[in-house]
């Protein structure tokens, strides 16, 4: 089994977790917490923080260090989980209805599992796109089309290509053994998300002197755990006493960009479904147990 099949099995047997651990009153925090832990346990490292994202929220949600936020009920959770191993990702995503919603759920998962029946070499990405966008529509919902899958490579969650959700007109095809995140997003509204609330979600952007000696022990630490991955501000909260200043002065000089929440535009229900699948005449799902 090479990184890129144990960094799968890792994201898959870790969302299995989390599935299980979803229920109303239950902290997310606390489920957020016990999903890494269990990817460091199965001999991996979260690829980005686990992000939980509630109703109108399509991604970028991950709790804060102090997060009193509980699961109620009507909720429509989205799990997005990532592992690596030596830089190898794995990336998967579930949605789990909590009101009533299983529409909304089965767009996204009946979409994902149409894309990845054409997933073959000489597919064009935009038959892809079509393929998760009719769909979708099937169920009476539509795509959020500013939102994508996207190609993987060592220690590169968004390797320059872009699965879309929707007809792009990209004519490019699918080639033998490129390892890509299939992602359908399906909701109620108008189907585009807009940056909402600063997510407590950061990457390291440049490496570049800085006067603070506290932030430069934080950089120097973000670039040698994290290199170019997504961390989150929770988990330096436990390391350095100082995380929280020097991240605003870090991200201040432009060193690391933080990610924003991405609520749908009109607030709008929507759910999400994802695999990391390789390309091939048979295609290959990393990301399922």
């Amino acid at each position: 089994m090479d990184d890129w099949e144990k960094a799968g099995k890792i994201s898959a047997e870790a969302l299995e977790l989390g599935k299980k651990l979803v229920k109303v009153d239950v902290s997310v925090l606390e489920v957020a917490e016990k999903i890494e832990a269990k990817i460091i346990e199965l001999g991996g490292k979260p690829a980005f923080p686990v992000n939980i994202s509630l109703n109108q929220i399509a991604a970028h949600y991950t709790p804060s260090h102090d997060d009193a936020l509980r699961f109620s009920q009507g909720d429509l959770v989205k799990i997005d989980v990532g592992a690596h191993v030596n830089g190898a990702i794995g990336d998967t995503a579930t949605t789990i209805d909590l009101g009533d919603n299983k529409e909304l759920v089965k767009a996204s998962e009946h979409a994902l599992k149409s894309a990845i029946e054409i997933f073959k070499p000489g597919i064009k990405f935009r038959e892809v796109g079509k393929t998760i966008q009719e769909t979708i529509r099937e169920y009476g919902f539509v795509p959020i089309v500013n939102l994508s899958g996207h190609g993987l490579d060592i220690y590169n969650l968004h390797a320059g290509i872009t699965v879309p959700n929707y007809d792009n007109g990209d004519e490019k095809t699918l080639q033998e053994g490129q390892i890509l995140a299939i992602e359908p997003f399906a909701t109620k509204g108008e189907g585009k998300i807009i940056e909402g609330k600063p997510s407590g979600i950061y990457r390291l952007e440049q490496i570049r002197p800085v006067r603070d000696a506290n932030a430069r022990k934080v950089l120097l630490f973000i670039a040698e755990e994290y290199k170019t991955l997504p961390f989150a501000k929770r988990w330096l909260m436990k390391k350095f006493p100082t995380a929280a200043f020097s991240l605003r002065i870090l991200e201040n000089e432009r060193i690391l960009a933080q990610y924003p929440q991405l609520p749908e535009k009109t607030k709008a229900l929507v759910s999400q479904a994802e695999h990391t699948v390789k390309v091939a005449e048979k295609p290959i799902v990393l990301t399922q147990i």
